[in-house]
């Protein structure tokens, strides 16, 4: 009998190589098998010929999640991971039935992703004021990632070569390491130039830390963690944030979907869709200019 883990590893470097994941998602999906077969074994007391598998067993791992209160939100992953790996030992013509096929997701809570106002962002913004290099770095960092809607991952891994100031534009690997650009504004390109005029190192990368080496997501955080502290918000404000700051003040000034997903760099436009909530003061505005009796 083929152990498990000899399916998992033949699927992961399918994922690696012929899917070109990121090592981070790689990570995210290993997780999830191993804890299936570590189920599998702790259940059966032995490994299990991947043929036996079916839909039953795959629900009694699933209940084991419920009753650990994982959060729906991993338990979906979970199931998404389950889905794709049966599906690949279908193509590879290892099992001849889909023991997940059949799986459900949990019902998952619309949890409207937490945005700046623009009074909040301009605030935030103009918080950096030193002249020195780590004040400007700070400075070309927040007005990057509003003026972008850049992933944390995307603006750490930039190098110098990847923006062309001139046009106003930046070359990322996003998700699934497709290839996008980023458009910079003026205030940001302003930053940016400031911000590379007082560099002297040889570091490729555009956003350094202290040693003179590539800034990590953490570096990235820590730093929008102690601007967000002097701006004095009281928000829980991530990177991302300015992601979906970003996306919701697009469409409420008028932007349409099709383009805030190209600019988000998602793959299907119902992600996008997440960010056409709107704030009441646009909607009032909407309503008061569009409607004959407001």
């Amino acid at each position: 009998m083929i152990p498990f883990s000899y399916y998992i590893n033949k699927y992961m470097d399918y994922l690696s190589i012929e899917k070109n994941y990121s090592p981070h998602t790689l990570v995210n999906y290993r997780v999830d098998l191993n804890d299936f077969y570590l189920y599998i074994v702790k259940d059966n007391r032995k490994d299990i010929d991947i043929k036996r598998i079916d839909y039953f067993i795959l629900r009694k791992f699933l209940s084991t999640l419920v009753a650990k209160n994982l959060k729906k939100r991993s338990i979906s992953r979970k199931i998404s991971t389950l889905k794709s790996f049966f599906k690949f030992l279908i193509r590879e013509g290892t099992i001849k039935h889909n023991p997940a096929v059949s799986l459900i997701y949990p019902k998952m809570e619309k949890n409207l992703p937490v945005f700046m106002t623009e009074e909040q962002i301009k605030k935030v913004l103009d918080t950096p004021k030193g002249s020195d290099i780590y004040h400007l770095r700070d400075k070309a960092i927040l007005e990057s990632l509003y003026s972008t809607g850049a992933r944390a991952a995307e603006l750490v891994s930039l190098k110098i070569d990847d923006v062309d100031l001139i046009g106003g534009v930046a070359k990322v690997k996003g998700k699934g390491r497709k290839e996008r650009l980023l458009l910079l504004g003026d205030p940001a390109i302003s930053a940016i130039k400031l911000y590379l005029d007082k560099r002297t190192d040889k570091c490729p990368y555009l956003f350094i830390n202290h040693r003179k080496k590539r800034l990590t997501d953490r570096g990235l955080r820590n730093i929008i963690y102690r601007y967000i502290k002097n701006a004095s918000l009281s928000l829980r404000i991530s990177p991302h944030t300015f992601r979906h700051s970003f996306a919701t003040h697009l469409l409420n000034r008028g932007a349409d979907l099709r383009s805030v997903q190209e600019l988000l760099g998602h793959s299907s436009i119902s992600t996008t869709q997440v960010y056409t909530h709107l704030t009441i003061d646009s909607l009032k505005k909407v309503y008061s200019k569009a409607h004959p009796r407001a």
